[in-house]
């Protein structure tokens, strides 16, 4: 049984609840890419200790024995090819305010810790995020250090417990990325009730979203996206990448994944489109206003051509290094192995680019250091 408060969407009374379908989509996201988030940050000398953070762990699993994003994440580790030379100390740290869904997640967690590296740890904290996050970060600043690379979770039921103050201080740590679900259902529903500006004003960190009230529907959604999208980059991330997750027309709720770093961008684009096509699943690029519905596996050339061609029309001679950092970037819905033979290779044929003959030995090929000219006139790509 569920109920349904004045601030949260419908909340699971009970310790197990049923899985919705797009939770499923949200997960296969985050399994992806942390399939690339742990070696990357894991191998090396350069960090001995990386975080996963789950800030509203609940209890581990559904009803049907569905794996929770906490068994998501552990699994993910366990299971992973490279998991002999991952060598720092992963730790997952689950947060639930739940007392009998922290008890039911530590019993899952005493299954599964034998099957992880023994250099990983697990910690279940009963708590609040909001309150345990700030407990770690005013730690830190009063001791003078730094979170450790941390992935940060932040999924509630609906709008209140994740403050915008506590996403800017994990942000402010240099490898911490945040992967928030945005309610639009709770949001929609209270942002024009008297009362709730509080909660509002704590969600986004400010109060420009009062502004959103005078509009309705596509306009008001389109507003309070965007206006979330710039105070996480205001928070400290660089790069803000949006995906949505809808019930046919019906959008349910947004993620928008948060990082400092072009390539923790172009990873998780890289997990989005081997999700696609999922169910009634689309995707926008942190920049782009038009929303692009990924109803196929692969990207359409045409579209990253154009989008190309737009940006370095007027740059003359550019490197491929500048080429990729911009796809990978949050400005394109495109990661960096959509580029080279789906797209330049094309455009090359249509004279679409001009390519600096003495940086590279082979035609068809973008080497490092490959010099490339985009022509601004407008041609058909193929």
């Amino acid at each position: 049984m569920k109920r349904s408060t004045g601030d949260q969407m419908a909340v699971p009374q009970t310790t197990l609840w049923d899985r919705g379908p797009h939770t499923e989509g949200k997960h296969l996201v985050l399994e992806h890419y942390l399939n690339a988030w742990f070696p990357i940050l894991g191998m090396g000398d350069w960090n001995s200790r990386i975080l996963f953070v789950d800030g509203f762990a609940g209890p581990g699993e559904y009803t049907r024995g569905e794996e929770g994003s906490p068994v998501v994440a552990m699994r993910v580790l366990a299971e992973h090819s490279a998991r002999r030379r991952i060598n720092a100390e992963v730790v997952f740290h689950f947060i639930e305010s739940e007392p009998e869904r922290a008890e039911h997640l530590k019993a899952l967690v005493a299954g599964w810790q034998p099957k992880l590296p023994p250099s990983a740890k697990v910690h279940v904290r009963k708590g609040t995020f909001d309150a345990s996050m700030t407990d770690v970060l005013d730690y830190l600043e009063d001791h003078g250090k730094h979170l450790a690379p941390a992935f940060v979770m932040i999924d509630p039921f609906g709008v209140r417990g994740m403050p915008m103050e506590v996403i800017k201080g994990i942000l402010a740590n240099p490898m911490c990325e945040v992967y928030v679900s945005f309610m639009w259902e709770s949001m929609n529903r209270f942002v024009s009730q008297p009362g709730f500006e509080a909660h509002l004003d704590t969600l986004f960190g400010t109060s420009e979203w009062r502004e959103g009230r005078m509009l309705s529907g596509g306009d008001r959604k389109d507003f309070l996206h965007r206006l979330y999208q710039r105070q996480l980059k205001r928070a400290g991330a660089e790069q803000v990448v949006l995906f949505h997750l809808f019930k046919g027309d019906r959008l349910k709720y947004s993620i928008f994944f948060g990082t400092r770093h072009t390539l923790g961008s172009d990873r998780m684009k890289k997990a989005i489109w081997k999700v696609a096509p999922f169910g009634d699943f689309s995707f926008r690029g942190g920049t782009q206003d038009q929303m692009v519905l990924l109803g196929m596996a692969q990207p359409d050339p045409e579209s990253l051509g154009s989008a190309l061609q737009h940006h370095f029309g007027d740059a003359g001679w550019v490197t491929i290094e500048d080429v990729m950092n911009f796809v990978r970037s949050d400005k394109t819905i495109f990661h960096d192995s959509q580029v080279k033979r789906p797209v330049l290779k094309p455009m090359e044929r249509a004279g679409r680019i001009d390519v600096d003959e003495k940086t590279r030995r082979m035609r068809g090929s973008y080497p490092k250091g490959c010099r490339i000219n985009f022509r601004p006139k407008r041609l058909s790509l193929f």
